[in-house]
């Protein structure tokens, strides 16, 4: 049975998040140990508020991602269903993680082939889109909305008010719903205009407008931090958040890997983030259930909402892992059985 494993993004954040995992896993413990005790302690104890600031909230998030996929590779690896033989009865066939998490995806697929060196370079993103989000006197100048309704109408609606100003659809998370991000005051326009296109809309409490051309600056000065990291070409398929295809379709043969998954990955701060044509293009590529590691059930509701037909799980937790390798087993059962 094919699987995809997707990785949660910076919103998905919560107080004491992880800590079950590194009470009850051997392998997560050593993700976050290896992460060290501020890390840990941001997690396990910070409040709401401390987690949301985005230079805290990304090198959280990605440590609890990589401790619940390691928590899961192990489960998986006891019950015998992933052991490195061709005759295993699973096969991760691919990787995919929502903006922030596609630092976690790229880490699994042996891009990033150290915890340090992901953690290093979440941290610096973090620290550059919040700066990058502030004005002249350090105040927040963006934010973000999600609507909900058909996304044609959102990108209508979002052109019709934007009038110059940074206003885009900027997350593609499932056929219903789109996050829009730009200036306060056009985020302002675009919310009391949105129920002229009948659009129900829901502002977001996040630390700035994330994915648009307010992160232009992030990007640029991100690049030169991500050409340090040495990107390794990936040991399996890594779908884009640009693109929704392999993150590889656009290296040419003889390309320095590492300035081409720079350059991929600097753009990726300031570009949308099409994640429901993400799903749409692993289920087409045969992937059959899809597990989200790391905090919160977000993404597992995209692919509900997404693809009906398709089971998705969540890992944050020792309950959750094992009711998604217990609903996993169930499968193979059932179709051992037919």
């Amino acid at each position: 049975m094919k699987i995809g494993v997707i990785f949660a993004g910076q919103g998905a954040q919560y107080e004491g998040m992880g800590k079950d995992l590194y009470d009850n896993y051997e392998r997560a413990r050593a993700v976050f140990d290896e992460a060290g005790e501020e890390v840990k302690n941001w997690c396990f104890t910070a409040d709401k508020e401390t987690l949301r600031k985005t230079h805290i909230t990304q090198p959280t998030v990605y440590t609890v991602t990589m401790a619940a996929y390691e928590a899961l590779l192990g489960e998986l690896e006891k019950e015998g269903l992933l052991t490195g033989s061709p005759d295993d009865p699973v096969e991760i066939a691919g990787f995919a993680g929502f903006s922030l998490g596609e630092y976690a995806a790229l880490t699994a697929a042996g891009c990033i082939d150290d915890l340090d060196k992901g953690l290093e370079i979440v941290e610096t993103r973090g620290r550059l889109m919040e700066a990058a989000g502030l004005d002249e006197n350090g105040e927040n100048r963006g934010g973000m909305a999600a609507a909900f309704g058909p996304a044609e109408k959102v990108v209508e609606a979002v052109a019709a008010v934007a009038d110059g100003r940074i206003l885009e659809a900027v997350n593609f998370n499932n056929p219903k719903q789109t996050v829009v991000a730009g200036e306060f005051a056009a985020l302002d326009d675009f919310l009391a205009h949105a129920k002229d296109y009948r659009l129900k809309c829901k502002r977001l409490s996040v630390g700035t407008a994330f994915h648009c051309a307010m992160m232009a600056p992030a990007s640029d000065n991100l690049r030169p931090e991500l050409e340090k990291v040495g990107f390794c070409a990936p040991h399996k398929k890594v779908y884009s958040n640009i693109t929704a295809e392999d993150i590889m379709a656009g290296y040419e043969e003889g390309q320095d890997v590492n300035e081409y998954l720079a350059d991929v990955m600097a753009r990726q701060v300031k570009s949308p983030v099409i994640f429901v044509e993400v799903i749409r293009h692993m289920v087409r590529d045969g992937i059959e259930m899809f597990i989200e590691v790391g905090p919160g059930e977000t993404l597992s509701g995209f692919v509900r909402k997404t693809e009906k037909e398709v089971k998705a799980h969540n890992v944050e937790d020792k309950e959750s892992l094992e009711l998604a390798v217990a609903s996993l087993k169930e499968a193979l059962a059932e179709r051992a059985a037919q």
